[in-house]
This record gives C-alpha cells, structure tokens and sequence, in this order.
C-alpha cells in the first residue's frame, strides 16, 4: 500500500534506566503526511521513545532510520537538521522573553552579527496565517494563556523548517476550546505534507485527529491499528490490558449534612488583582455528594479552589467547614481539620520537585508519632508507608520511593499527589483537575476511589474542565461563568449542549443556583 519508505522508521529500539527497561524492542514506523498517535499509559515509555528520536537520549540498542537511511542523532541540533522537531509536555520557553524572540532562539539570522528580526518576523507572520497559529509575536510568554504558549512551540519547529513534528501530550493543559483549535490545526499541518507523532492517551482525540495508532504497554509494542477500523475500547484494552470501563459506576448519591459551605465569597483574580475572579458565590457541598463546578477555563474556578485550599485570601465573605469559619485559617490547620486537596498546578501547588516520592507522600502527615518521633523523621515508616501508596495507586519511576520528583513523567507525579491526598484522613476532598494528564485506566481507578470516599460520607468538591469527567462522576453541577454560578443541573437530567449553553453565559439562571 505504501510504495515509498518512512519518513521515520525507529527498529528494535531499547533504552534502559537503572532498573527499569522503558523501552524493550520498540519498532514505529511513520508515513509522511499522516497523524500517527502513540498510545500509552502514564509510564509505558511514550515519552522516552520520543525523545531518543529527538536526540535527547542514546538508544542502548536499535537503529533510526529517516526517509529509508540510517541516520544518527546524537543531540537535538541532528534531530533539527534532519527536520524533526519536538513540543514537550512541559514546554521550552523563556518566560521574559516575546514570542518572537522565543521562535527565533538558537535558530537566529544575522548579518555582520546583527540579529535580522525584521525578516524573522515576516516569516513567522507567514508562518501563523498559513497554518492559522495567530499569536502577537511582541507578547512576552508570561503574560500570554497556555494555548498561545503552545502555538509558539509549533511556530518554534515550522520557523526551523520541520517535517516531522512530535507532539507530546500536547492537550494536557488545554482548555476544551484550544483543543479543538489544536485538532484544526494539526490537520492543516499534514494536509501541508508535515507528519504528526502524537504522544496522548486521550482516546477520543485519537479517535477525532489519527490515521493509525501505535500502543506500548509497560515498555512493550503491542501493535498498530488504522484508527477508522476500531473502538475506543478496543484501543483501551489494548493500553491497558483488561477492559476498562469508561463510564463511572456508582449508586445514587445520599447526601448528609453540609461539610463545606461558602456564604457569599469574593476573591481577587490571581493575574489581574484590580478585579474579582470570584464575585459573591455561596453554596454547599454535603456530605456523600460529589459537588462538581463546571466552567471554560478562566471564569474564577482557579481563584475559587486556592481560596478553599487556603493559597490565596478572600477579599470578602466566608468559608465554612463543618460549621467552623475557616477563612482565615492556614493550609495546614485546614488540613488538620480534614480537608484535603488535590491542587490544579501540580508543580506549583502539589509536589516539592527536589525532594524524593516518599518525602513528597508524607508532606501532609510527617508530624503525625507514625512518622516522627521527638521531632526526627521515623524514615523505615516513611519508606512503608509510601511503597503501600506506590503499589495500590501503581505510580511508576526509575527507583521507587527513592526516585525525585522532577524525575517522574507527569501522569506519575499526578498519581503520587492523589495518592497522598485520598489516602489522608479527610471529611472534605477538593479535587481540581484530579485526572488531568492520567491514562485510561488510572482515570478509572482514581474515579472509583472518589467515588468510594464519597460513599463513606466524605464531601467532595470536584472543578473540572473535562465535560466527560463532569458528567459521569459528579452527582450535582453548578456551572460557573465569569466569577459567579448561574446554574445548577443534575448530570442524570441535562445534556453537554444545555451546558454549554451556560458555560459561555448564553443563559443563567442566577436564582436557582443560589438556593444550591
């Protein structure tokens, strides 16, 4: 069927670190103009496998080839050479920096020295209106969304003249709207003869975007289908190995008394503090519900959970946990009242990077007698203690317990944190964004342990910007739009489409919401 050799042929690739083999024999095969999705779960080796073809890593065994010829790439400038550019998960900008300035770093045009950025700024704007990646070019990258950070990263390959771009995880931190615009755009690129690698586990972008998909399973090929002739669950039992069930199944709620009550709270956006992100909510989470706040990303969700949490203050109005007035409480006298909470930025707010998986496991109980004794770390405890968390919530890296943090794929450092959060003692879970980043079946095991905490009487208060997850897990949903919650729904009764209907303010129903 296909006459011509790959644009990119990766045979019997291995790579091993310490104990651990991600990649074992791997063989991938990209056709030139194609969308080629690279399934896998959180730690099957995706990642790896793509950044030995970017040249970040040395292969212990097997060979490249790029269009039928043996090449090797020995660092990322070969990678670029050979037309093959990377998106990473976590991207490569210069936050103090423009967009230009980004485009252009380490691929700049001079004369006599002098840096052309005239003639570079005309080949972006070329750039952004053939592949429809609009972007102000003048912007610094710290005041621009993340969308528009990751238009910046393609703009970065395309200036450089790639063929062959690898996208990894490219969704991760989209909004549901950017992702549409990114599906468009990656269909524009390979209709220009580009050719995607798409590192997800997303089935349904797969399903929307891909010609063929490739699956690894703990480091393993387990095979390559043209995505036209299979099922979501095909495709997930392939990743995982058992059929998942993409669904929540979960009884009727029965919900108890209020655990958390907001009485008219006002909070100050976090980017722009002369206004309010958050104007005058008030409702309540009951005990044996999941309470979910649905919304398109910007609307006072974020500012809505830091001030829950305790990371930001209230401009006005109060918090209520179990009938206490906690607004002025600190992080860690909520957490001691029985909060825990599963933050939206896991680098920022979830995880000390430097440390190692067990401290990171034990920061909410570390002064708990289990874990210290006159004031030193009982560290055999500790190591227990997080080799139980490690093998019930299956969180992967190079040297267990031991591993640092930074050193874990994103989807591992995700299960770490909600690990630590669900296993601590909690009368009230804030779950922001629990799922973002995990594979299939971590999705499913996380979703049926919420579920099992709102069973045994925990409160749960869910935000969330995947529709899917809104609608399966949560038992009621409050829609928020610029700062405030204009409905109230029962997922059982409403559809995607009337809630989309009050996530872009086309209809409220103000008074409603405000008896929730």
């Amino acid at each position: 069927m296909n006459e011509q050799p790959y644009v990119i042929e990766m045979r019997h690739i291995s790579k091993t670190f310490g104990s651990l083999k991600a990649n074992d024999d791997i063989t991938l095969q990209l056709r030139r103009g194609e969308i080629h999705a690279l399934l896998g779960e959180n730690g099957a080796g995706k990642s790896t496998l793509m950044s030995i073809l970017f040249g970040l890593y040395d292969p212990d065994s097997g060979e490249i080839l790029k269009d039928g010829k043996p090449v090797r790439i020995k660092d990322p400038n070969d990678a670029t050479a050979l037309g093959i550019g990377m998106v990473h998960q976590h991207f490569k900008l210069v936050e103090c920096f423009t967009v230009l300035d980004n485009i252009i770093l380490g691929a700049e045009d001079t004369t006599l020295g002098f840096l052309q950025k005239k003639k570079a700024r005309e080949k972006v704007k070329a750039l952004s209106e053939k592949y429809g990646l609009s972007v102000d070019p003048d912007a610094l990258i710290s005041d621009i969304t993340v969308g528009m950070q990751q238009r910046t990263e393609i703009l970065k390959m395309l200036y450089r003249d790639n063929e062959v771009l690898i996208l990894d995880e490219p969704t991760a931190v989209l909004t549901p709207q950017e992702i549409d615009e990114l599906m468009k755009i990656m269909k524009n690129l390979t209709a220009e003869g580009k050719s995607i690698l798409f590192i997800t586990h997303k089935l349904n972008e797969i399903m929307e975007v891909a010609d063929r998909c490739s699956v690894l399973r703990k480091g393993k090929y387990i095979g390559t289908v043209d995505v036209k002739d299979v099922t979501k669950e095909q495709l997930s039992e392939m990743m995982v190995g058992r059929p998942v069930q993409l669904q929540v199944d979960k009884d009727p709620a029965r919900p108890g008394d209020a655990v958390l009550e907001l009485k008219d709270l006002s909070v100050r956006s976090v980017s722009h503090r002369a206004k309010l992100a958050v104007k005058d909510v008030s409702f309540k989470v009951p005990a044996g519900e999941i309470t979910c706040i649905a919304g398109i990303d910007g609307n006072g969700q974020s500012e809505l959970g830091l001030a829950i949490a305790g990371l930001v203050k209230a401009e006005s109005g109060h918090i209520f946990m179990k009938g206490a007035d906690i607004t002025k409480d600190s992080v860690r006298k909520r957490a001691e009242e029985g909060m825990s909470h599963i933050p939206e930025d896991r680098h920022k707010h979830g995880l000390i990077l430097d440390f190692t998986l067990k401290e990171n496991m034990v920061l909410r109980r570390y002064l708990e007698p289990d874990f210290q004794k006159r004031g030193f770390i009982r560290f055999d405890e500790v190591e227990e203690y997080a080799d139980r968390l490690i093998e019930k919530f299956d969180v992967r890296s190079g040297e267990g317990a031991d591993s640092v943090a930074r050193s874990m794929s994103g989807g591992n450092q995700q299960k770490a944190i909600v690990a630590r959060e669900l296993d601590h003692k909690h009368d009230f879970l804030l779950a922001i964004q629990p799922t973002r980043g995990l594979d299939v079946g971590a999705i499913e095991f996380i979703h049926s342990e919420i579920v099992k905490k709102r069973d045994a009487g925990a409160a749960v208060l869910l935000i969330s910007l995947e529709l899917d997850e809104v609608m399966s897990l949560s038992d009621r949903i409050l829609v928020m739009y610029e700062g405030e919650i204009v409905g109230e729904f029962d997922p059982k009764t409403t559809t995607v489409q009337e809630l989309g209907l009050y996530m872009v303010g086309a209809k409220r129903d103000t008074p409603k919401a405000e008896q929730a």
